[in-house]
């Protein structure tokens, strides 16, 4: 399916491990890695939908499934370890949660199916060919965010907004797909973006102090979103509101997200996993998105950066943070 027909979906940030540990129909029993990025709100939800639709595909945590989670905080050669680890073990398949992730298991795991979850542009990152057909042994659910909502959302908060600032880690490829997304969608709401690029999260507060914009941005990006309190010190000072694309980033402190429901996604990613276990290609199974997207708003944190929501705004929210 084409990328521009695909509902889009919004999160990204966090690395735990998850070994889990199930029997089959006929008593044996197999053995599922779920790997995230780093720990995060949005993620742990995925991470818990996954289990619970494993649970309702078959699959219950103390019956016929056990689950061991270790957390690489985000350490990239503590991620291309345990991938390693996983490419000699006997595994019935592999949940990736993020798109560094996945192409580190992608990398390294040749022996068992690997389900992706919360990956922006599948194709882009390297994992399948097409979303239609993947590959013999990678498939999984795609978190494409809906940008042009994001960036409508932009001209609510803050109608006069020009120039839109984004930070974003120059090592995440779903971080850059979405930079290329608003760079498109921008001149349909007449908007320009700017950008500047980081290595770590100690860089967030001095590249958003570089940017000479009217709103922030905050995409997919795990880095970004890991110290994201940096950024909202930045923007409190400077009277520039956040937009942000997880709701959980709203709770933390930005001022309004389109975002997905990270949870439900990660109840799909279950389903799809429990058939790959009970016998199914994963080349059989289309990489999937989510249609389920909610309005998340933070009054308070508009009025620390300058801006008052409109009551239309507010009352179109599913979730209105006190």
């Amino acid at each position: 399916m084409n990328i521009s027909r695909r509902t889009l979906l919004g999160a990204s940030a966090a690395t735990v491990l998850v070994t889990v540990t199930a029997c089959s129909s006929d008593g044996t029993k197999t053995t599922v890695g779920i790997a995230q990025i780093v720990t995060h709100p949005s993620l742990d939800a995925i991470r818990e939908g996954t289990l619970e639709g494993l649970k309702a595909n078959g699959y219950t945590e103390g019956d016929n499934l056990t689950v061991d989670v270790q957390n690489p905080q985000g350490d990239q050669s503590t991620l291309t370890s345990i991938a390693n680890t996983w490419a000699s073990a006997k595994l019935g398949a592999v949940v990736a949660i993020t798109t560094p992730v996945a192409q580190a298991c992608a990398q390294a795991v040749k022996n068992a199916p690997i389900i992706f979850t919360g990956v922006t542009d599948p194709v882009k990152a390297g994992l399948v060919t097409t979303w239609d057909k993947p590959t013999d042994q990678i498939t999984g659910i795609s978190d494409l965010n809906p940008i042009d909502k994001q960036l409508a959302l932009v001209k609510q908060v803050k109608p006069d907004a020009k120039v839109v600032g984004i930070v974003y880690s120059s090592s995440e490829a779903n971080s850059q797909v979405q930079v290329d997304m608003a760079k498109e969608q921008a001149g349909k709401e007449g908007l320009t973006i700017k950008t500047a690029t980081i290595a770590n999260s100690s860089e967030i507060q001095q590249a958003a102090e570089s940017l000479d914009c009217d709103v922030y941005f905050v995409p997919t990006d795990n880095t970004v979103v890991s110290g994201l309190e940096a950024l909202i010190q930045v923007a409190e000072k400077k009277k520039r509101p956040i937009i942000s694309v997880d709701a959980d980033s709203v709770d933390r402190g930005t001022v309004a997200a389109y975002a997905l429901d990270y949870k439900q996604m990660g109840i799909q990613t279950g389903a799809m996993v429990a058939k790959i276990l009970k016998g199914t290609k994963p080349s059989t199974l289309p990489v999937e998105t989510t249609d389920q997207i909610i309005l998340t708003v933070n009054p308070g944190a508009a009025t620390k950066m300058g801006v008052t929501l409109s009551d239309a705004l507010t009352k179109q929210a599913t979730k209105v943070v006190e």
